[in-house]
């Protein structure tokens, strides 16, 4: 899925009591090959060091046929849809000077779901390997993937209780009226304390994102039929997430 860490076996107890030194590298995870961009692009190109971990990056299975939306994204029947995708990918998070990091689970179109405490092993392995100071995830609007991303990501939360935590407003699925309230509520619920932010970019930040976008060509010829698809270009909606102490 991801190689094996390669560190000695106390570095994970280190991390979670306290970072040995500032890093300076945002972990970023993305449910899609896109998602984390369209959504934090903005974030990710004014990071010191950034990484950004899509879950869902695995392969269609062996001669399957173009899903509905992969043929409404451009592709064709022995298509590679997610080698292009890793592609598009690829190039969108250099041009914000980050680093990819795609892990093996199918997206939900494929039909295969991994157990969501397999899909939060994978992302503690790669926070481990990276040692960052800060993860964003996803809020977890309307798709399953994202989700299932978001739950995967708080799971893990108590156990590198050390490092910041936020979570980002899923791009285009906020827009679905009280999408974002009812997570919300329910995070809550659940012992999350959420609190918004709102950072202050640079107008070179918009730019940047907008030529990263602009990488994701697939993706952005079947969203053209959507609404809402240029909430991707609207402000960026993060916030800071953290235990609620009586549910520590």
């Amino acid at each position: 899925m991801d190689r094996p860490s390669t560190r000695p076996p106390d570095i994970a107890s280190r991390l979670e009591s306290g970072p040995m030194k500032n890093s300076g590298v945002r972990l970023f995870v993305s449910p899609h090959l896109d998602d984390a961009v369209f959504a934090c692009g903005q974030w990710i190109v004014s990071s010191r060091s950034a990484l950004v971990v899509t879950v869902f990056a695995g392969a269609a299975p062996k001669d399957a046929s173009p899903t509905r939306w992969d043929r409404e994204c451009g592709f064709n029947e022995g298509d590679d849809v997610v080698a292009r995708r890793r592609d598009e990918d690829r190039a969108a998070v250099a041009l914000l000077d980050a680093r990819p990091v795609w892990l093996a689970f199918r997206d939900d179109q494929y039909g295969e779901s991994a157990p969501d405490d397999a899909i939060a092993d994978a992302l503690a392995r790669v926070i481990e390997r990276e040692m960052p100071d800060a993860v964003h995830c996803p809020l977890g609007l309307f798709h399953s993937d994202h989700v299932r991303a978001s739950d995967a990501s708080l799971a893990l939360i108590d156990r590198f209780a050390r490092l910041e935590w936020r979570v980002y407003e899923d791009a285009i699925y906020r827009r679905i009226p009280g999408a974002v309230e009812a997570r919300i509520d329910a995070l809550r619920e659940r012992g999350f304390r959420l609190e918004r932010d709102s950072p202050a970019f640079d107008a070179s930040a918009g730019i940047r994102k907008r030529e990263a976008v602009a990488c994701y060509a697939s993706q952005l010829r079947a969203l053209a039929t959507r609404a809402a698809n240029d909430d991707v270009f609207a402000a960026e909606a993060h916030w800071i997430v953290s235990r609620q102490e009586h549910h520590r």
